[in-house]
């Protein structure tokens, strides 16, 4: 029959559409259910629009300090509406690309809601309901809402913000990423609560095209996950660029005016001050939409939020699956990407193992960048390893002074035993291009002696990389 599929996967981001392609690959029929957009959150509202937005913001740094570089660069200024139009461009036209994708390894997908009415039993297929969605129109060549049938389900349906009780985002005063996204004109004035990636990216935005920016983050140390000692330097450089940040501190109240916002925020050692801003973004973390699935009637493992699976995609129940950020952290494209291949891979019986998470790097796209990937220092001491640990600064390596960019550092962690590279860790310009080399040579379980003995071109921002692994074990040359 026609409406039934080999593979069927809800959710058409970065691990639904990927999983759907690589099923295709595979030789199984599938189709993709999606209820808005192809690409999901990432390529529509996260990644990737982002990315275009920091851009802009970068070009306009730069040229406001032309001088630095032997350039003049007289009444500079931005559009607002011409920056976010460029920004949405991007989206659209990677949208695009997905459906192109899609079409060309003859994934059928279909647009609406989709509901599990029952798992597969013997040789009797799955059964989902689709139907009609108001949310946005559907793509050309999409199948309309119906019943469909698959052996194989597949859970992508991604995450959305969190909502923080009586701090609900109302997209006018509050905003979630979605609203950060597009504003009409730029504030002057912004409080950003919560310093992961998504709040410190904003709030370096918002800063960079001249807003007063004010970071609230309820645990001592921003970007939590990352090694403290980065973390603490790039405070200290988002401090210098005017960005105020609270650290040991909650939001506990927010009073809305027709222009404005007032938080009041207490912090660890009992003080209360109250900060007004024109807005305030809420980058508290995500959720699962794990909601008007059918999960919970057909008995599927949840806790916290996020269905429980067993590192190859399968859930509790036969022929169901979940990937993505639906089944949990960390919440990354990259790792749903990977997530959904490895699940079909799993389907397939092609011999797989489940993803080491401690090898997922983490990149934060702010000015300066942050990247990493692996046991900070003090996780590895915590795991009982002796470490031996490498530092280089960027202000020792001649790439990094000649584009204007002698603030950074690289870190490496290593199991003294045994030469294992444990983790790495950077702030500086371009970091997030450069960490994957560390990320290869871990998955390769390479050793200090390894990376030791390996050339790396000059001048590069990447000889710091050696530098570093040098300093662990006291060779380095350059510092």
């Amino acid at each position: 029959m026609s409406n039934t599929y080999d593979i069927l996967v809800i959710g058409a981001g970065p691990g639904g559409y990927v999983a759907a392609i690589r099923a295709a690959q595979l030789g199984f029929k599938t189709a993709v259910v999606d209820r808005e957009h192809l690409g999901g959150i990432c390529l529509n509202w996260g990644c990737i629009p982002t990315k275009a937005l920091l851009r802009s913001a970068e070009i306009y740094h730069y040229m406001q300090h032309a001088s630095d570089y032997g350039l003049s660069a007289e009444k500079v200024g931005f559009d607002t509406a011409a920056i976010v139009k460029r920004s949405r461009g991007v989206s659209t036209r990677l949208n695009g690309g997905v459906g192109m994708l899609l079409k060309k390894n003859k994934v059928d997908v279909i647009w609406g809601e989709a509901t599990i009415e029952a798992a597969a039993k013997g040789n009797e297929p799955g059964k989902v309901t689709v139907k009609e969605t108001s949310r946005a129109p559907a793509p050309k060549g999409a199948l309309a809402a119906g019943s469909y049938s698959a052996k194989h389900i597949i859970v992508a349906t991604g995450a959305r913000p969190r909502a923080i009780p009586g701090i609900e985002p109302d997209r006018q005063q509050i905003w979630t990423y979605y609203e950060a996204m597009v504003p009409e004109t730029m504030p002057k004035s912004l409080l950003v609560m919560g310093s992961g990636a998504i709040g410190i990216e904003f709030a370096s935005f918002y800063r960079t095209m001249g807003a007063e920016v004010t970071v609230i983050e309820l645990l001592p140390q921003i970007l939590p996950v990352e090694d403290a000692e980065i973390a603490g330097l790039a405070r200290k450089r988002f401090e210098k660029q005017g960005i105020k940040i609270l650290t040991g501190a909650k939001v506990t109240k927010v009073e809305k005016a027709a222009n404005s916002v007032t938080a009041t925020v207490e912090t660890t050692d009992g003080k209360s001050q109250q900060l007004t801003a024109e807005k305030l973004i809420s980058a508290v973390g995500v959720v699962g939409n794990i909601e008007n699935l059918g999960l919970e009637k057909l008995g599927i493992g949840i806790e916290r939020g996020i269905v429980v699976t067993d590192g190859l995609g399968r859930t509790n129940v036969p022929g169901i699956y979940a990937i993505g950020d639906v089944a949990g952290p960390p919440m990354l494209a990259h790792k749903a990407e990977h997530e959904g291949v490895l699940c079909v891979e799993t389907i397939k019986g092609l011999h797989t193992h489940a993803m080491d998470k401690a090898k997922i790097p983490g990149c934060t796209y702010c000015q300066p960048q942050i990247a990493s990937v692996g046991l900070t220092e003090a996780k590895a001491k915590e795991q009982g390893f002796s470490v031996k640990v490498g530092r280089f600064p960027f202000a020792g390596n001649g790439k990094a002074i000649a584009l204007g960019e002698p603030d950074g550092l690289v870190k490496t962690v290593f199991d003294a035993k045994t030469g294992q590279l444990l983790g790495a860790h950077m702030v500086g310009a371009e970091v997030t291009e450069l960490i994957q080399g560390y990320v290869v040579a871990m998955n390769l379980e390479t050793t200090e002696e390894d990376l030791m003995h390996t050339v790396f071109p000059h001048p590069t921002l990447s000889e710091m990389m050696h530098e570093s692994v040098l300093d662990a074990y006291g060779k380095v040359i350059h510092s």
